[in-house]
């Protein structure tokens, strides 16, 4: 490669950071909320009844059962000809699997690629996916209910990304039972990134779709509407990975 070996691990550790906003995310609203679950299903705080009243048990008895159960494998929701098509040359094309404390209810995966073209530049491109998975409890609601919530409170903390310039939010028609794509620009290492995102909720699950890029070197920044064609292409095909790990 014709850049110095510093330059590109500075690129790298810059791309990574994406992800790892992902997976912290995800991981502290989970946590937070697997409390609540804890303290809901162990019963009543210390020094009151243990008796449930006719309106909890009533309760407990009509909230809707979680859509689905399962989660899909994170690196395996997207098909290796959708990763390579939208990470050229990746590093890694298994994936790098996001540590989770409970796969159960969260995972993830990333891709990442650096293209080189010698005096052309080079393409770089980073692509991960999240699922998130909510189970029903009587005293939050049910799980579908509860991926609701998460789904705009993940779309809107997307849009808020700090020091994101070029904001726009859409619909993303097809992905899931809603979606919302949001796109934005974020300067890092004195290079423009653009990054497309989808995030999206099917039956009791939100999944986050994320895929970013830059030119390097002369390279041209990849145009902001073929990545928001990738990302809700991907997203698509991550959603269907859920139904089809419930089957």
């Amino acid at each position: 490669m014709h850049r110095s070996a510093p330059r590109l691990t500075r690129i790298l550790a810059c791309a990574a950071v994406p992800v790892m906003l992902v997976v912290a995310g995800c991981s502290s609203d989970s946590d937070s909320e697997n409390k609540s679950d804890k303290t809901s299903k162990s019963g009543n705080s210390p020094g009151s009844s243990s008796q449930q009243s006719p309106a909890s048990k009533e309760s407990a008895a009509t909230v809707a059962p979680a859509k689905y159960a399962k989660l899909p494998a994170p690196c395996k929701s997207l098909s290796a000809k959708t990763v390579e098509g939208l990470v050229p040359k990746v590093k890694n094309k298994a994936g790098t699997e996001g540590t989770s404390s409970d796969t159960t209810l969260r995972s993830g995966c990333s891709w990442n690629g650096l293209e080189d073209k010698g005096v052309k530049g080079s393409n770089y491109r980073w692509l991960d996916v999240s699922f998130l998975r909510y189970e029903s409890d009587a005293s939050l609601g049910s799980g579908e209910q509860r991926a609701q919530e998460a789904f705009k409170k993940e779309a809107a903390k997307t849009a808020a990304t700090d020091g994101a310039k070029k904001v726009a939010k859409s619909p993303a028609t097809g992905v899931g039972d809603e979606a919302t794509a949001i796109a934005f620009e974020l300067k890092k290492t004195d290079v423009t990134f653009k990054y497309a995102t989808v995030v999206a909720r099917t039956g009791n699950i939100v999944v986050t779709l994320g895929y970013n890029g830059a030119g390097y070197a002369g390279a041209k920044s990849p145009a902001a509407a073929d990545l928001m064609k990738g990302a809700v292409k991907a997203a698509k095909e991550a959603a269907a990975a859920v139904a089809t790990a419930n089957k």
